[in-house]
């Protein structure tokens, strides 16, 4: 049997999922009519940004139900039977797992499976023997090993994904119950274990290179095309092996071609994990790469003078920018303190919201923008820039995607704007992202 190219439908819980795809459309809403753009778009695959990893579990649940009910107004609206749907997460295992699969479970269900695939090539995470690592100074380190483990909203203590599973839906599902598919059995084919598949079984799977997730994702569709339905938790090299897109248009060496001005740019920086501050130190060494920091302690202890904040960070940004040079704005480094997990997603919106009305304030003539980190991203999408999609150009870096804004936009038209996840690249990515945009 032929199989069908089914429509990729992605419920990312930040920007950054589509950093292995391109030319497909990022939905910063999801009404019902913009759900259609999305399903008609001629690429196979789109994303719904929901940002959900800055959200509490309620209001994750929430939207994901409400992207959902509209999703499946939409598709019928559309008339589209055949799709996959993904729920994107990030690759080093933190967000609302099991929440966000279990709604989309009871919002589109019945599925056969879902799968936890959460190998991201680029990134330079793999899982082997169902164990999943990240690449650290040239070394595999079970990622129970590292600082994402310890994140205090979304902590977890086993990278062994069986075991990861039963600790997230605090024992609802087993870890003797999840069924594991190994490297082996990926590079033998699966196909014939996927159709044995039924009652939403959990399944984890094991990837080292792209190859093993071309021979799975061969084999989801084969499976897929007989009717079986499957929904999946994953980052984002799965969905370059569903989505079969190809080579981008223009080259990550050279995507300055899509500048619509030949100004500075300006960067901003909102991650404070390890790997971006030492990004931001390295960037900080280019001689037209000038750094405004934003007090973050100053907007915690004094909250009543945050527009004086506010006003002397744009005027810092201008005086940079009026000297030909580009504004690196950034969050003070490390991790603040806090009573507990609420008042720290609360606090963390205040300083995005400042963030936000520094994007809206900036020069209307810059060449590009950087936004590192996912939830920054996400924000900048959706409230700084004020969009409701946007047409992915394809990567800078390896994991690292560009974006542009629509040609009539109010304030920045046809402006590159790159989504860095805080958790990608070498100690130099950040400047050579800048480099190539310069």
């Amino acid at each position: 049997m032929l199989e069908t190219q089914p429509k990729i439908i992605v419920l990312d819980d930040d920007p950054t999922g589509s950093q292995t795809v391109h030319s497909c459309l990022l939905l910063m809403q999801w009404d019902v009519e913009t759900l259609q753009l999305g399903l008609r778009d001629s690429s196979p695959i789109f994303f719904v940004l929901t940002n959900t990893r800055s959200m509490t579990p309620i209001q994750a649940s929430d939207t994901t139900r409400e992207v959902c009910h509209n999703l499946k107004i939409a598709l019928e609206k559309e008339n589209i039977k055949d799709f996959l749907v993904v729920s994107r997460s990030d690759s080093t295992l933190r967000g609302h797992y099991p929440i966000e699969t279990d709604v989309i479970a009871e919002e589109l269900g019945e599925f056969d499976a879902h799968f936890l695939t959460p190998a991201f090539f680029e990134g330079g995470r793999i899982t082997k023997d169902s164990i999943h690592y990240l690449l650290i100074d040239g070394v595999f380190t079970s990622v129970e090993k590292t600082e994402f483990a310890k994140d205090s909203v979304f902590g977890y203590t086993n990278s062994y994904l069986p075991d990861y599973v039963e600790e997230k839906t605090k024992g609802r599902i087993k870890s003797q119950e999840v069924e594991r598919f190994l490297l082996t059995d990926l590079r033998q084919g699966v196909k014939d274990r996927l159709l044995n598949l039924h009652n939403n079984q959990c399944g984890v799977v094991d990837g080292e290179k792209q190859s093993d997730f071309d021979q799975f994702a061969t084999d989801i569709l084969s499976a897929t095309a007989q009717g079986k339905r499957f929904l999946f938790r994953s980052a984002a090299s799965l969905l370059t092996s569903l989505a079969k897109l190809g080579k981008q248009p223009i080259s990550a060496e050279k995507m300055a071609e899509y500048k619509p001005t030949n100004k500075p740019g300006i960067v901003l920086v909102g991650s404070h994990v390890q790997k971006t501050t030492k990004q931001l130190e390295q960037l900080l060494k280019e001689s037209e790469a000038i750094g405004v920091e934003v007090e973050v302690l100053e907007l915690k202890n004094n909250p009543e003078n945050r527009q004086d904040l506010l006003n002397n960070i744009l005027a810092k940004i201008n005086q940079v920018y009026q000297e030909n040079k580009t504004p690196v704005i950034y969050t003070s480094r490390g991790e603040l303190t806090f009573e507990n997990s609420q008042k720290r997603l609360d606090f963390g919106v205040e300083v995005s919201n400042l963030l936000m009305d520094i994007v809206k304030n900036l020069p209307s003539d810059i060449g590009f923008l950087i936004s590192k980190g996912g939830i920054t991203s996400n924000d900048v999408l959706s409230t700084g820039l004020s969009l409701r999609s946007a047409r992915l150009l394809g990567q800078i870096l390896a994991g690292v995607s560009v974006v542009r804004t629509e040609k009539n936009h109010p304030l920045f038209p046809n402006l590159p704007v790159v989504l860095f996840p805080g958790n990608v690249g070498d100690d130099h990515g950040l400047a050579t992202v800048f480099n190539r945009l310069k």
